[in-house]
């Protein structure tokens, strides 16, 4: 495999765990816009236990993820307790806080950032985003992911069915921060460098973007958008400057099409071996 495409795997594999990280909160009624602030907690979590601590790779990932997930687990009291837009503000300023910590804090290197000793092998980002991808579908199969998904669809009637919101919630943003974080933790090991200035705002309203156009009504949508903002941006690469004009415009017009994003439960049904058999044993008569 050459180094290019390896390379390109390596970011897809982050971006996908990134993608269900946001797409978890989603799923439960949440826009999460500090998913850069999130990911930099697991970044410079395993930097630090990496260059300081000295501690092995394989020790330095876990202990990441589970950094950031009880992180999310923090926050997610103070930000559940907004609504609508002002939830969506309160996320995007967590992930500013972060940012500006991380700017400014001389522990974590300033804004000079980190190097990360320990290089992540790729079949380790593939497997990581193989078992990232399956332990969505397998959520999103449960009772709690039902769950999470009625709260989606309709709060006010789930409440009346006995539905402990707030709960849930809680749940999806520890879950959400901690997939989150594991994709943090493997950029700083993938790229062997981490520093403030990349986990901006835009890395939040673009990961955001993969979730959103992908579709948030099943966990077909992140891996659909992750393809999409990955993978399209590099085809798009022999038109130079004018890549980022032709990219935009298909956003805009995917948005503008499908606002419910790729992927919906109705396009599944549609594409399910059952409903396509009854439809041609329907359709059969008439051909004959």
């Amino acid at each position: 495999m050459s180094g290019y495409l390896s390379a390109t795997l390596a970011i897809l594999c982050i971006n996908l765990i990134f993608a269900y990280g946001i797409f978890v909160t989603a799923a439960a009624g949440q826009i999460n816009l500090g998913g850069a602030g999130f990911q930099a907690i697991g970044a410079y979590s395993t930097a630090w236990l990496s260059s300081q601590a000295e501690l092995p790779m394989w020790l330095t990932i876990p202990a990441a993820t589970l950094i950031t997930a009880l992180v999310g687990f923090l926050i997610s009291f103070p930000v559940l307790r907004t609504r609508g837009v002002y939830m969506v503000l309160a996320t995007f300023a967590f992930g500013e806080v972060v940012a500006g910590f991380l700017l400014r804090s001389a522990v974590f290197g300033g804004a000079i950032g980190m190097v990360v000793p320990d290089h992540v092998a790729l079949w380790v980002l593939i497997a990581s985003a193989t078992a990232v991808t399956l332990a969505t579908f397998y959520l999103m199969a449960t009772r709690l992911g039902l769950t999470m998904r009625s709260i989606n669809d309709d709060e006010e009637a789930a409440i009346v069915l006995g539905v402990n919101v707030r709960a849930v919630q809680v749940i999806a943003f520890t879950i959400g921060g901690a997939f989150t974080g594991l994709s943090g933790a493997l950029y700083a090991h993938n790229f062997g460098f981490v520093e403030a200035q990349y986990f901006s705002a835009l890395l939040s309203i673009y990961v955001l973007l993969f979730v959103l156009i992908g579709g948030t009504q099943t966990a077909w949508g992140p891996l659909v958008g992750s393809l999409f903002f990955t993978l399209l941006p590099e085809l798009f690469r022999i038109g130079g400057s004018w890549r980022y004009f032709a990219f935009g415009v298909i956003i805009v017009v995917m948005m503008v099409i499908r606002p419910e994003g790729i992927v919906t439960r109705a396009t599944l049904r549609r594409l399910s071996p059952r409903v396509m058999f009854s439809r041609r044993t329907v359709e059969a008569p008439h051909g004959a």
